[in-house]
């Protein structure tokens, strides 16, 4: 096994060993010039496109090759999968390439920029590359009609029971919906404010701002109260169902001899990797991938440093369960002035996600404001069981997926940041040494001389790419010609 121990943090030179199969330089489709994605002022809640079944007619947001969409079993949605062809100047590959995003996160930050694309990388390096968007997030879709597009975001003229416990909407008018979620509402509003006041005290004055500005924004969603209907779904969901589709249409698509898929997840992305690998050894069944690699991932954050647990009042029960989702990508665009500019009233927020200076500023607005989606509650309820004894378990609460992990048998490259705020190499660390020693390798980005890696910089920052993508290209080349 190549581990390495995450009290040491490596210097990055360190980690661009020599290959046999040397990274090529950048094909033209990598470094062509995108048309630029229309302005999003509320990018969680509106996707503005006009999109029919058609490859050379994509949203603009979508800067994918093509855009598919897979129907999912046991549900009415459709996920999207943006798919970045491989390049003809490229080795012939046999595997595809699956990528998974975050919790409440779309496809933007695999491909933030044509500079900095993680997807445009890969697909130049010959694989068919697939990012998939899950339920709920950016392009996918519910009520959609191959040949016509319908924005779930826009369509609020169905009435569905409004999902929440311990409140019950089922007899409510549309207008007696609107005035109990306003109530919920002004509680989320003083939970995010409290929790925001014990990170950093601030002026008064700028608090009752921000405030203001939080409240505005999540107002926004009384008049989507289709959607929130419709989103009640949790981590099992994405598990069973979402990510299982996406895998046998990519599959029927790119025709692996051996049908298996090499996949590669970000975040909440590598914890689905991780336990569709401890699920499938518990069960005795082949797991259809070839080789993971996860990015600043875990099962088990218990032990660590790990800045989610500021969050952990949000995940009560008895706090949230009324609240049916949570807006993450509409509460960071609110706060994002906030963090950008002076007197930087929530400075703390943006190393949560980059780094200094690995970002530019107008790239790192674009993760900001474009890249993050309401989730439902009872998804982050469950995830926040990766911070409980015993780390993440299925929504039965018997599971508990790390003690299963050792049974796996495909081999994975584990990834961390030196300065990861919510996913620390320390909790990384946790869930690597549960793997089988001749089928893990551990490598964290960083060291003392810089440059440093935050949760997103090991995605999209322009020093992964001369870092990071080699390290994970060598470990996908040698398993997909395994």
């Amino acid at each position: 096994m190549m581990l390495l121990p995450f009290q040491s943090i490596l210097h990055f030179d360190s980690l661009n060993p020599s290959r046999s199969d040397p990274v090529p330089e950048f094909p033209y489709s990598f470094r062509r010039r995108r048309t630029r994605s229309p302005a999003l002022t509320k990018a969680a809640f509106k996707r503005n496109v006009d999109y029919k079944n058609d490859k050379e007619k994509k949203p603009n947001i979508c800067t994918a090759d093509e855009l598919h969409y897979v129907h999912v079993d046991k549900s009415e949605w459709k996920v999207a999968l943006w798919r970045y062809l491989p390049s003809p100047q490229a080795p012939t590959r046999n595997h595809p390439l699956m990528l998974l995003s975050g919790v409440g996160t779309n496809a933007i930050a695999y491909d933030l920029s044509p500079e900095s694309s993680f997807a445009r990388f890969m697909c130049g390096q010959g694989y068919d590359t697939w990012i998939l968007e899950l339920r709920g997030a950016g392009l996918s879709t519910q009520g959609m009609d191959f040949g016509q597009y319908k924005d779930p975001l826009d369509s609020i003229s169905q009435r569905k029971e409004f999902y929440g416990k311990g409140t019950d909407y089922k007899s409510f008018s549309e207008t007696e919906k609107r005035y109990a979620f306003s109530s919920q509402i002004t509680d989320l509003i003083e939970k995010l404010v409290n929790i925001i006041e014990e990170a950093e005290r601030s002026s008064p004055v700028r608090s009752f701002d921000m405030q203001n500005s939080i409240s505005t924004a999540l107002k926004d969603m009384q008049k989507q109260l289709d959607l929130i209907s419709k989103y009640d779904w949790d981590f099992d969901n994405y598990l069973e169902e979402d990510v299982p589709a996406a895998m046998e249409y990519i599959k029927d698509k790119s025709e692996p001899k051996d049908g298996k898929l090499l996949a590669i997840g970000h975040s909440m992305g590598g914890i689905l990797l991780y336990a569709m690998l401890s699920r499938c050894g518990y069960e005795g069944k082949d797991s259809g991938l070839a080789a993971v690699t996860t990015l600043a991932s875990s099962l088990d954050y218990m032990s660590s440093r790990s800045s989610l647990k500021l969050l952990l009042p949000l995940a009560d029960p008895a706090q949230v369960l009324n609240v049916p989702v949570i807006p993450i990508g509409t509460l960071l665009a609110a706060a994002h002035p906030f963090a950008a500019n002076p007197p930087y009233l929530l400075s703390w927020l943006s190393p949560q996600i980059s780094a200094p200076d690995m970002l530019q500023p107008k790239l790192f607005e674009k993760l900001v404001t474009e890249n993050f989606e309401t989730v439902p509650a009872k998804l982050l309820l469950q995830l926040a069981t990766a911070f409980e004894e015993g780390g993440l378990r299925d929504r039965s609460g018997t599971f508990f997926y790390k003690n299963h992990l050792s049974k796996s048998n495909v081999p994975v490259l584990a990834i961390a940041g030196d300065q990861d705020l919510i996913c620390p190499p320390d909790a990384v660390y946790e869930t690597v040494k549960l793997i089988r020693e001749p089928l893990v390798t551990y490598k964290v980005f960083g060291g003392p001389g810089g440059p440093h890696f935050a949760h997103y910089d090991i995605v999209g920052a322009q020093r992964a790419v001369d870092l990071v993508y080699p390290c994970i290209i060598e470990f996908l080349n040698h398993h997909d010609a395994a």
